[in-house]
């Protein structure tokens, strides 16, 4: 039998032929998936009262051989990913950090600094800057401009609220800069969006992860988002805004010094900020 799909789509495609046995499994698996991958089928047999020999036609139901095969798919589905538990064992604050701090390493040994002068420079002389962050790749989009807009004018963060991509990229001349943030489970139109901008006269400067398989962007920075953890570590994404907006600041000079002193009278003026 070869049921396609991950954990929980399989499930559902199979409900209805399960026994009651079955489903008291299968119901435990379909509301835990975030657990899923750290039990055998013993495990499971203990946790839901059921035999083993149930676990084990329950996952032949599936398609899986075993409950090893179920745990490698939701191991394999984090690794895309899927916000998924695949060890609880050990201390894993600990293997987070080393995490991070291994990606963070690749960045230094991986970063080509003549690109990252290139980009710096590009950001420091475009009349405007456009960056984009879909889904997780926002927050690092929106770090990005917030930056970028303490050294410089004219930096917009895409799309603004309520608005499609088309009233942000309207006008982009061959002079302007264009960024785009974009890690694992990107939208399904990330692709040809990126294509889309490719084709435009503008800079595009890329932030990613390996997974994005799309060579042949010149300005393209690469970072590890891996992590020990249920969810991805953007630890050497942040590292890398903070080096790539430092760098701007000194490609531009004296004129993002002076736009730095502005602002910090403007909050001192305002009394926008803790004193």
């Amino acid at each position: 039998m070869s049921a396609p799909g991950g954990l929980a789509e399989r499930i559902d495609g199979a409900w209805t032929t399960l026994s009651p046995q079955e489903q008291r499994v299968a119901g435990f698996l379909r509301s835990r998936p975030d657990e899923s991958a750290l039990y055998n089928s013993s495990e499971l047999a203990r946790r839901t009262g059921v035999s083993k020999a149930t676990v084990s036609r329950l996952f032949r139901r599936l398609g899986f051989a075993g409950s090893q095969e179920a745990r490698e798919l939701l191991r394999a589905q984090r690794s895309a990913g899927l916000p998924v538990v695949v060890s609880a064992e050990g201390d894993r604050l600990a293997a987070q950090i080393a995490t991070d701090g291994d990606h963070l390493r690749a960045l230094e040994a991986g970063l080509d600094r003549a690109v990252l002068r290139q980009a710096a420079v590009a950001l420091a002389a475009a009349p405007r800057i456009v960056v984009i962050g879909l889904r997780s790749g926002f927050p690092i989009a929106m770090l990005l401009r917030q930056a970028l807009a303490q050294v410089r004018p004219d930096v917009l963060l895409a799309p603004a609220p309520g608005q499609t991509l088309g009233e942000e990229l309207a006008g982009i001349t061959a002079e302007d800069v264009v960024v785009l943030v974009g890690f694992r489970r990107r939208p399904a139109a990330f692709a040809s969006m990126l294509a889309g901008l490719s084709r435009t006269a503008a800079h595009v400067l890329l932030i990613a992860d390996p997974s994005l398989r799309m060579p042949g962007h010149r300005l393209r920075f690469d970072v590890a988002i891996e992590s020990t953890s249920p969810f991805d570590s953007y630890a050497a994404a942040a590292s890398l805004i903070s080096l790539l907006a430092g760098e701007v600041l000194l490609a531009l000079g004296p004129a993002g010094a002076a736009r730095v002193a502005a602002i910090d009278r403007a909050y001192a003026e305002l009394g926008e900020l803790e004193v």
